[in-house]
């Protein structure tokens, strides 16, 4: 095997993001702020990690330092078994934020088809992966709408189309439903999990909500106020998501666990659905004695 491919295979069988002591300072007017310390964590390919904390405590610095947006000021960042530029200059990640961010002069298949159109991919290639995207998302009657004729919740599936374009093997999202009214953000968190698990990308998303990080995620990495810290990362054991999984006892049980992180409580053990709250948070009180 040559250099050339062993350095290939190793990329295939990294973890989609590996950080290692990664630190984040800005020069203020009044000193030095840290936004970020000692930040240690391993994201495996086709997981999906939400990252949840106080306003303010580096959530969004972090997913921008993994996605080359911002130089950390010390410690390793690698994408997929590369260097972050490296990932970021090869696209293997796309990103999605709060704001979708579409041109409202390009239809729907226009907007999807730019990231491609941008890098030279040729007109056929281009539709045809847009239109296998549009699918995707559910929005096929809509390819020839243009962002002012979509719901908020369709110009994000847009968004969210556009960012798997290039079929990364990460997808980096920074409160993209935030400003969803609370029924279309459950639906765009049903449609979410089925493209993750359908794409088998790995997924980074910053939220505010823990009902929201519970329900999409394998894992909830807690942050400290600033400067942010890894303060605890609770594995969600919730199985296969479905609209009845928001009523199981498990998914109450693991909001407790992590509102219990966010306040600095010991956190109880992984939670399965089915296991009542009431077990969960007294065998959390009798392992504290």
């Amino acid at each position: 095997m040559t250099e050339a491919e062993q350095a290939e295979s190793g990329a295939v069988t990294a973890p989609a993001v590996e950080l290692h002591a990664v630190h984040k300072s800005f020069t203020a007017r009044r000193g030095t702020v840290v936004a970020l310390a000692d930040v240690d964590l391993t994201i495996e390919r086709g997981e999906f990690v939400s990252l949840i904390g106080p306003s303010g405590c580096g959530k969004s610095t972090l997913l921008r330092v993994i996605a080359d947006l911002l130089q950390p000021s010390g410690g390793e960042v690698q994408v997929n078994g590369k260097p972050a530029r490296r990932a970021r200059l090869d696209q293997d990640y796309g990103i999605a934020f709060q704001q979708a961010g579409l041109l409202d002069w390009r239809t729907v298949q226009a907007n999807i088809e730019l990231p491609l159109e941008l890098h030279g991919v040729d007109r056929a290639e281009r539709h045809a992966r847009a239109e296998e995207l549009i699918e995707l998302v559910g929005l096929t009657e809509f390819a020839r709408h243009r962002p002012p004729q979509l719901s908020g919740g369709m110009q994000q599936r847009v968004a969210i189309a556009r960012a798997l374009a290039e079929s990364p093997a990460l997808l980096l999202m920074d409160e993209p439903f935030g400003a969803l009214d609370e029924m279309t953000r459950e639906r765009m968190q049903n449609e979410l999990v089925r493209i993750a698990g359908e794409t088998g990308a790995a997924v980074v998303f910053v939220t505010h909500s823990i009902p929201e990080a519970v329900f999409l995620s394998d894992r909830v990495v807690v942050m400290s106020a600033r400067p942010g810290r890894i303060v605890n990362v609770v594995p969600i054991g919730l199985g296969a998501r479905t609209d009845d999984t928001r009523e199981a006892p498990g998914f109450y049980a693991a909001i407790t666990q992590v509102r219990e992180a966010l306040r600095g409580l010991p956190v109880p053990q992984t939670v399965e659905v089915g296991v009542s709250v009431e077990n969960a948070l007294r065998n959390s009180a009798e392992g504290a004695l």
